[in-house]
């Protein structure tokens, strides 16, 4: 008996099972009055010290003064430096309307930072600290190679400042997630990661990190509803990284504009127009209500009433996704656009030569 209960000792210590508790053996010479009380611990290795050891110097709380008022803060990390500058990343929203953005470090000191570049669209911010500041530097990951049911966490300063450095841990949820939200009125879709460690207000724009201390995303509360509990988002580092060059030197980021304003399929009921034809195989996509003179819409051929059900092949679900597709590309490029003008499906070649910000 006492052979079979030491294997099984054995076993459990194997698996990594953390247990603690005190065994009873029965010697077999011994009647069952006779126990042998003997304590014996179990480990486990199931932490991630060593992980967040890779990441927790590079976590900073950043700031956001306007005037001489503290009106907000979030999360940040260092992800380069070189002999001048650290150089950190962070939601826009952390460091929108600020006069002046200061970022405490791990270690309590503050430090003055400087804004380079914010985008809105994809809620991404670069600063800058001296050199000599930093404390660590972050390690950078692919997100592409995460699956399903992988451990992350994250680091950051929920709720309150009290609470700086807090590491939360849980799994990747969902895999190349497509999230609405609202900017300033206007509705766009980005990309995203979902996991269900937890993201409070002040975790914004601290890191998501694998399990080999590598950052995979940027997370971002302003993806999460105060209603839905256990859904995070984090943006992917690959897209918060896409146009860095152009964010630390300040540059503003192309993005297309074609020149026509839009309404969703579903909102056809409520627009009450007359005069659209809507064939019952058409199930998604976006109706033109107007197209501006000299815009690329027009240069394409597209017209009032013209439905645009596909974007290079991948069918359109609303005017936000149908963004989303478009800021995929650079100016200059083009792109198929399948429309549906009076019952009949066309195809037409839309060249995107028009940014953000230009005047037709």
């Amino acid at each position: 008996m006492r052979e079979r209960i030491i294997n099984i000792i054995v076993i459990l210590i194997v698996l990594g099972l953390g247990v603690t508790g005190t065994l009873y053996f029965v010697n077999k010479d011994e009647s069952p009055t006779n126990l042998v009380n003997k304590k014996v611990t179990i480990t486990s290795n199931d932490s991630i010290s060593e992980s967040i050891d890779k990441i927790y110097d590079a976590v900073v709380v950043v700031n956001n003064y306007q005037g001489s008022r503290l009106t907000g803060y979030g999360s940040g990390f260092v992800y380069k430096k070189d002999d001048n500058y650290g150089y950190i990343l962070t939601n826009n929203h952390v460091v929108e309307d600020a006069t002046e953005v200061k970022v405490t470090l791990s270690s309590g000191e503050d430090v003055e930072a400087t804004v380079l570049g914010t985008d809105s669209y994809m809620d991404i911010a670069v600063l800058k600290i001296d050199a000599d500041k930093v404390l660590q530097v972050a390690e950078l990951g692919d997100s592409t190679e995460a699956k399903l049911g992988d451990t992350v966490f994250t680091v950051g300063t929920p709720v309150s400042t009290d609470y700086t450095g807090t590491v939360t841990k849980g799994i990747i949820s969902g895999e190349n997630r497509e999230i609405t939200v609202t900017n300033n009125g206007t509705e766009y879709m980005m990309e995203a990661i979902q996991i269900d460690a937890s993201i409070n207000p002040g975790n914004s724009g601290g890191p998501l990190v694998n399990i080999n201390g590598e950052v995979i995303g940027v997370n971002s509360v302003k993806l999460v509803e105060s209603s839905v509990e256990g859904m995070g988002f984090a943006i992917p580092i690959e897209v918060a990284m896409s146009q860095i060059d152009k964010l630390e030197n300040g540059e503003a980021i192309e993005r297309p504009v074609i020149g026509v304003s839009l309404y969703d399929l579903d909102s056809v009921p409520l627009i009450g127009n007359s005069d659209l034809r809507i064939d019952s195989s058409v199930k998604s996509g976006v109706v033109v209500n107007s197209v501006e003179r000299g815009s690329d819409a027009e240069a394409a051929g597209l017209e009032r009433n013209d439905i645009i059900t596909k974007v290079d092949g991948t069918n359109v679900k609303n005017s936000a996704h149908l963004k989303y597709m478009l800021y995929k590309h650079n100016i200059g490029d083009s792109v198929k656009l399948t429309i549906v003008r009076d019952g009949n499906e066309k195809e037409l070649t839309l060249k995107l030569t028009h940014q953000i910000g230009d005047s037709n």
